[in-house]
């Protein structure tokens, strides 16, 4: 598979909490060179990263992250103040405590809730696979298909495990057409990369490949 391929998919990730304006602003700066599909970053910085990265490239940010058991009138109004400030895409986490008591409804309700106080921006629905069972992760499926999400999300990058190729499987098999997919947490080679996309991500959260391409001069 091609380098700039694979690139071109990643969401080129720095969600740490030591992370400074200038490690973002060298992550933006990657992002541009190799063109990435976006920057995701903590969304303290969306504002400045927009001014600084213009239209050169896609800032994503982070939402009810990463536990995720935020009131669902805190993730809108952080999604609702994320887009205000120049976000592009929004990467939500579920509660996974309404999963496990199986509130479905009330998954789906916030969802879409925040689907629709993104607008025409892209939403991303992370479900932690790690913590989920089988029939969580295909019940999700469907949950994030009826609410209109644009991708559903393995990881945070922040639990026990990351995306596994197994997870990716099990998505592809159960959303809905319109839904895409995206693998994030633990994707540390190209060979990875190449695996995941291969099995049906479009996007990848990483902050592994962009370093690899540096260091090997592969673009």
């Amino acid at each position: 598979m091609d380098i700039k391929e694979i690139v071109g998919r990643c969401d080129h990730t720095q969600l740490g909490v030591t992370a400074t304006w200038a490690d973002i602003k060298a992550l933006i700066d990657d992002g541009i060179k190799y063109k990435t599909a976006s920057v995701c970053i903590p969304p303290c910085y969306v504002g400045e990263a927009k001014k600084y990265a213009g239209d050169k490239l896609a800032i994503c940010t982070v939402i009810g992250f990463p536990n995720g058991y935020n009131s669902k009138e805190v993730k809108v109004f952080e999604t609702k103040d994320a887009i205000q400030k120049g976000a592009d895409e929004i990467d939500m986490v579920i509660n996974i405590g309404d999963l496990k008591a199986k509130l479905y409804d009330k998954i789906q309700d916030e969802i879409t809730a925040i689907k629709e106080a993104c607008g025409e921006k892209i939403l991303k629905v992370i479900i932690e696979t790690c913590l989920l069972t089988e029939d969580e992760k295909i019940k999700m499926c469907e949950i994030v298909t009826n609410a209109k999400a644009d991708y559903i999300k393995t990881s945070t990058g922040f639990s026990k495990a990351g995306a596994t190729r197994e997870d990716v499987v099990i998505f592809k098999k159960h959303v809905g057409k319109d839904v895409k997919i995206k693998a994030a947490g633990g994707i540390s080679s190209v060979k990875d990369a190449e695996d995941f996309v291969a099995l049906g991500a479009d996007r990848l959260g990483t902050s592994r490949i962009v370093k690899i391409v540096k260091e090997e001069n592969l673009l």
